[in-house]
């Protein structure tokens, strides 16, 4: 799953108003931002199959350390409590975070094939398959991004025309990287894949600017 993880996080600001978008996203993406690391230094491996879904042509071979159940759990204790040591907010906030966090598994183990493992040493590998139709990926994903979105204009209000064109400017580009993925030929290598990921920064740091830019609205 690509802007399902997104629409999470956009909706996660109705309910953490005080924690930026850019967070959020931060805590939803955190294992895709690990991931592309640990396959660069050889610690875990993708590889390009067309044909293996529909969705996508990606194998995901091995992926404990990022991806799976037990290392998220950790991953989100971690991610919560970092963030209350830096910025000392208690109550819902660092559950929401380490929540989304682990949101990430299974949203994953919806979409992918039976490849999501549950432990770190190895163990069942889970998955639904959604992926292996592409109708049913973009009805549910489309509507749960859709979903988020609408929440997080509930919850804001523009500041500026910064804060207008900004959140549509990255809407727009989230569905567009979203179905292009669909149609564009397959990655040439695993490395390609791995700094192709990278670019998931970028939006992180563009919920920054958002958010910066848009106040408290309706609740």
């Amino acid at each position: 799953m690509f802007i399902g993880h997104f629409g999470l996080a956009f909706a996660a600001k109705r309910v953490a108003p005080s924690v930026s978008l850019g967070t959020l996203f931060l805590a939803a993406q955190l294992a895709d931002l690990v991931w592309p690391n640990l396959v660069l230094l050889g610690l875990e491996k993708v590889e390009v199959a067309p044909g293996i879904t529909a969705v996508t042509p990606l194998n995901f071979v091995s992926y404990p350390y990022s991806h799976s159940l037990v290392a998220l759990v950790l991953w989100a204790a971690l991610f919560a409590g970092i963030h209350w040591l830096i910025h000392r907010r208690g109550g819902l906030v660092p559950w929401l975070l380490g929540a989304l966090v682990l949101s990430h598994w299974l949203l994953d183990a919806a979409s992918h094939r039976p490849d999501m493992p549950l432990l770190i040493g190895g163990g069942p590998l889970v998955g639904l398959g959604l992926w292996n139709s592409v109708a049913a990926t973009l009805l549910i994903e489309t509507e749960l991004f859709l979903a988020g979105v609408w929440l997080y204009l509930r919850a804001t209000r523009a500041l500026d025309r910064t804060g207008v064109f900004a959140l549509w400017g990255l809407v727009a580009f989230l569905l567009f990287v979203s179905f292009a993925n669909l149609i564009s030929p397959p990655p040439p290598s695993s490395l390609a894949v791995a700094w192709a990921a990278q670019s998931i920064w970028l939006l992180v740091f563009w919920g920054y600017w958002v958010d910066r830019h848009r106040g408290a609205g309706r609740r």
